[in-house]
């Protein structure tokens, strides 16, 4: 697993562009590129940086509900989308704290000011789990993943492709889109995992997804082991061993500030990859986080790097 990522990181560092983006940060990126892996050989979770893998299991969880209120996700220690919904409030009249324009930058580049947003940060989170009205306007990020998932349009995409999996699963119909052209004005962050197909061969289920923006550093090996996640728990549901997970990209980058992390974790050597542990009889829609585990996952350290808002 670690080498097929080490060479997507080798593709994007030698062949890739130099590009400005959206968060003023700026990448090097490279178009159109996929990997491919066999979970018959072990769980995808990477071991050379440790992954948080409760904060996958969490999100997952959170957006197999329909979910798209962050308080979900702090009530399981989960703080991955909370600077999308800060930034939507300190952009709000209700804001009435210190300037927080452009947070994710300046955090980075001014210590005093970092503290002072740490400091609303927490506020903002303590807000969200203790005042309903407050987390009912602030804590919700739109109709994200969660949203598109169970309730795209009307349809429960979910629920319709487990039952076609079931009753025809050599359909090339099962797929589940979260890009809603509708809709994608009103999310916090427009879908970066956009579609993904489940493929039925020899009792055992596959699935690729077509990512259209991937933060390689970041975002990339929470997304395998999510996806990976994500399988299993449908061939679960569906009386399926597990195939592949075959992991598609349109711009996949590296930011320019993750070079020296990038680098740190290239000089690794990889480690033999976990076991997933699925400890409950229940439905997939009524799993909780502690019903599902790893088993041997022993990586490298944690690599920090920032993430881009």
């Amino acid at each position: 697993m670690a080498q097929v990522y080490k060479d997507l990181i080798e593709t994007i560092l030698t062949k890739g562009e130099t590009r400005s983006d959206r968060t003023g940060v700026g990448t090097t990126s490279y178009f159109g590129y996929q990997m491919r892996f066999d979970l018959q050989k072990g769980f995808p979770l990477l071991t050379t940086k440790r992954v948080p893998f409760r904060l996958i299991v969490s999100e997952l969880l959170w957006f197999l509900k329909g979910d798209t209120n962050i308080r979900y996700l702090l009530e399981h220690n989960n703080h991955i989308w909370d600077e999308w919904a800060f930034e939507n409030y300190v952009k709000s009249d209700d804001y009435t704290g210190p300037n927080m324009d452009q947070f994710g930058l300046r955090a980075l580049e001014d210590e005093a000011f970092n503290e002072v947003y740490q400091r609303e940060m927490k506020k903002f989170q303590e807000r969200i789990l203790t005042d309903d009205d407050f987390s009912q306007k602030y804590g919700d990020l739109g109709p994200v993943y969660g949203k598109q998932w169970r309730d795209f349009n009307g349809v429960d995409q979910v629920k319709q492709v487990i039952e076609q999996i079931k009753e025809n699963p050599y359909s090339r119909r099962h797929l589940v889109v979260a890009w809603n052209p509708v809709e994608v004005d009103e999310m916090a962050l427009p879908p970066c995992h956009t579609l993904f197909q489940f493929y039925v061969q020899d009792g055992k289920l596959s699935c690729q997804l077509y990512q259209r923006s991937a933060d390689v550093f970041l975002g990339v090996p929470f997304n395998i082991a999510s996806y990976a996640l994500l399988t299993h728990l449908i061939a679960r549901e569906c009386g399926l061993e597990v195939g592949e997970f075959i992991h598609t990209f349109g711009d996949a980058h590296i930011y320019s500030n993750h070079i020296d992390a990038i680098n740190t974790l290239m000089e690794r050597d990889p480690k033999a990859l976990p076991t997933l542990v699925i400890d409950s009889d229940q439905s997939i829609f009524d799993l909780e986080s502690e019903d599902i585990k790893v088993e041997g996952y022993h990586p490298h350290g944690r690599i920090t790097a920032p993430i881009a808002v």
